[in-house]
């Protein structure tokens, strides 16, 4: 049996700062980001709104993805959200 996997970004604000990720469990995760109990660049840039994310059958795949997403252009991931969030709307109240 494989386990699902989510793909995320995390920002600071609207075009601000953004942190890439991923997770088994997606709800989880941005709780944790929100509240800044994970230490490293999403704490210290202030990262805790879920502006985008995807979703996948097997944790592997996300992982592959987020690997692929890691060495995109900054400019490039801007339009993967905006493409879904034009607002950088905080996705967190719909999964929670």
């Amino acid at each position: 049996m494989t386990k699902t996997g989510f793909v995320y970004l995390m920002a600071n604000r609207k075009n601000g700062k953004t942190y890439l990720g991923v997770t088994s469990d997606l709800p989880k995760r941005a709780c944790q980001h929100r509240n800044k109990l994970i230490e490293g660049h999403s704490k210290d840039k202030d990262c805790t709104l879920l502006v985008w994310f995807e979703a996948h059958e097997d944790i592997q795949d996300a992982r592959a993805r987020e690997w692929k997403l890691k060495k995109w252009k900054r400019s490039w991931k801007i339009t993967l959200i905006e493409e879904r969030n034009p607002e950088w709307r905080d996705l967190y109240e719909d999964i929670a």
